[in-house]
């Protein structure tokens, strides 16, 4: 995946027919000029077979350098197309390694039937070792690649393979349950949607080559009814996706699968990448936070390193979405992943081992700055109390937000009406940007509306960085059995512009538990806490910071119709009257980590 150095590679793009979510993964192996010290010939050899250990055969294109010696390995292995990863196969092996690109289980030209997560434990395990003892291999294998590449590595890396040395996964999740198909409970439908369809392309032209059989058709009358004029049966194109809406509780489908309850059987050092606006950043943080105490040796919890930059899945370049963040963003990832191998793999002494083990682009600054860990331990969590006179609805409306606890104060309500849902306005997406963009955009349009409640501090008076995990602390009541609540962290420029910064969604039901729901009593209330994820961003002087509450972010997430039917099979809506408290007892209020 990319990052916001990385730009879309047009030939990538085209190999999955152009759909945004693949030309970003591509775009991570574009090239970048380097004065290397020593750069090798390098030889290809195409459709390299590795036999796992039930006997399905998977295929890799290696690229290493055309010379004596055994040289150390880096592994991708992708279901995303191996050819798209041929410009960062010819660098890496000009520069010493051999470099295996792998269609993973039954895409493109691996055999097998894909399913997403099932077969990457095992088929990466069997992959490393083999990879491992190829004749010009010295036995020391890394992983890397971005997104579902990404969870490749993780799920090689809990199989504990005895020769992998490390991984370099880039903007990838820590649970395919939450935070990859659901966030919140609610189902991240744009992504899920978007990203099924994609996969889908490949399934169903293999499908097609193997009705392809000129020979029999002969044999069929009436001539009208040649199979090959005949679509094939979309029955079974992607059973994952019905299975994911079957199972929207964390249960036994979810947990074999899941990073977060195996972080002990992860036994190399970790080099996270992620990105602020990115769908899979809580994962990014989420991993490095506890492999940091929970991996299974001292070397990896030692080695547990950082990156988080602008973008990830919502775009490339210096300008995400609609704000230009400045020519200090753009790096070369590719380099990064380099120099890091060179000096895990290689035992180069390239200052790798000198530097901090965090680095983070701070936004509104908009420049790098190294840190110890992360988070940052001299961030002080600070409340930002809810207030209004009980309208806090639209930009237009009385909600403020300060450091004051409240007292007595009326409640701010509004009418949710899942037919007319909050409209998602840029954030975290991914497969392919809305027509209302990606990434930051302007929120103004959505405070405009009813069902939207608005609270702004006053201006700041000097620089105030909020770095670290943001949250948001609701008392909350609805008329219906189950809702949703959303939050948003916007920074609002002097001119109106209102960036949004970190967002994130609770349905109601799973407010105790995602693995066992529980319907609301209507009109009782509920303390409740939504996840926002997390940011850096300097909120310059002049600037307000801004929270927007409300029960939808469509179609990001899918619509919760209030009655509390399964979700996946629900047509029935209902609107729902829903209501934020903010009183001495109920004291509503946005967490955020002040940076001194």
């Amino acid at each position: 995946m990319n990052r916001t150095n990385r730009r879309i590679s047009r030939k990538a793009a085209q190999a999955v027919l152009v759909a945004l979510f693949f030309a970003v993964v591509a775009s991570l192996f574009l090239p970048v000029s380097r004065a290397d010290s020593e750069k090798y010939e390098v030889t290809v050899q195409r459709n390299v077979e590795a036999k796992m250990r039930d006997g399905v055969t998977l295929r890799a294109d290696i690229y290493r350098p055309k010379a004596d010696g055994k040289f150390p390995v880096l592994l991708v292995r992708t279901p995303y197309d191996k050819q798209g990863i041929m410009n960062v196969g010819l660098r890496a092996a000009e520069h010493g390694y051999v470099v295996v690109a792998q269609d993973v289980r039954g895409r493109f030209t691996s055999e097998g039937e894909w399913y997403p997560f099932k077969n990457e434990s095992l088929d990466g395990h069997d992959t490393v070792e083999w990879a491992a003892a190829l004749s010009y291999s010295n036995g020391k294998v890394g992983m890397f690649g971005g997104s579902y590449v990404g969870a490749t590595q993780y799920l090689a890396a809990i199989s504990k393979p005895p020769h992998l040395k490390g991984i370099c996964p880039t903007v990838t999740a820590s649970n395919y349950h939450d935070g990859w198909t659901y966030q919140g409970g609610a189902f991240e439908q744009w992504f899920n949607e978007s990203w099924s369809s994609g996969l889908a392309l490949d399934t169903m032209r293999r499908r097609a080559e193997k009705g392809m059989n000129a020979l029999e058709g002969s044999k069929v009358l009436p001539l009208v009814s040649y199979p090959v004029l005949e679509a094939p049966s979309a029955a079974g194109i992607a059973p994952y996706f019905t299975d994911w809406l079957a199972h929207p509780n964390y249960d036994n489908y979810w947990k074999p699968i899941s990073i977060e309850d195996h972080y002990a059987d992860i036994q190399v050092p970790v080099f996270g990448i992620g990105a602020w606006y990115d769908i899979f950043l809580g994962g990014t943080l989420r991993n490095y936070i506890r492999l940091k105490s929970e991996a299974g040796t001292e070397e990896a919890r030692r080695g547990q390193r950082l990156e988080v930059a602008v973008g990830g899945h919502s775009g490339g370049g210096r300008k995400v979405g609609a704000v230009d963040f400045g020519e200090k963003l753009q790096l070369d990832d590719e380099e990064v992943m380099l120099r890091w191998y060179d000096w895990l793999l290689k035992g180069e002494a390239n200052g790798v081992e000198k530097e901090k083990s965090v680095r983070i682009f701070v936004m509104g600054k908009n420049e790098w700055r190294e840190e110890d860990d992360w988070p940052l331990a001299r961030a002080r969590n600070t409340r930002y109390y809810l207030h209004s006179a009980g309208s806090a609805n639209t930009l237009s409306g009385n909600g403020s937000l300060n450091g004051t606890v409240p007292s007595e104060e009326k409640a701010d309500q509004y009418v949710y009406d899942p037919s007319d849902a909050v409209p998602t306005i840029g954030g975290p997406l991914c497969c392919q940007a809305l027509p209302t963009g990606i990434g930051p955009q302007d929120q103004r349009p959505a405070e405009e509306r009813q069902d939207v409640l608005v609270y702004t501090t006053a201006a700041f008076a000097r620089d105030t960085e909020v770095t670290g995990p943001v949250s948001l602390d609701l008392y909350v009541s609805t008329s219906a059995v189950d809702t949703d609540f959303t939050g948003k962290l916007v920074d609002v420029w002097p001119n109106g512009f209102a960036q949004n910064l970190a967002e994130g969604i609770l349905r109601l039901r799973y407010r105790n538990s995602q693995e066992k729901p529980e319907l609301a009593n209507p009109g009782e209330t509920y303390h409740t806490n939504v996840d926002l994820w997390a940011t850096s961003n300097v909120f310059l002087a002049g600037h307000k910071l801004r929270l927007e509450v409300s029960s939808s972010n469509f179609p990001r997430f899918d619509r919760n119709l209030n009655t509390g039917e399964e979700q996946a099979r629900a047509t029935r809506m209902i609107k729902a009257t829903n209501v934020i408290y903010h009183d001495k007892a109920h004291p509503s209020a946005l967490i955020l980590p002040l940076v001194p």
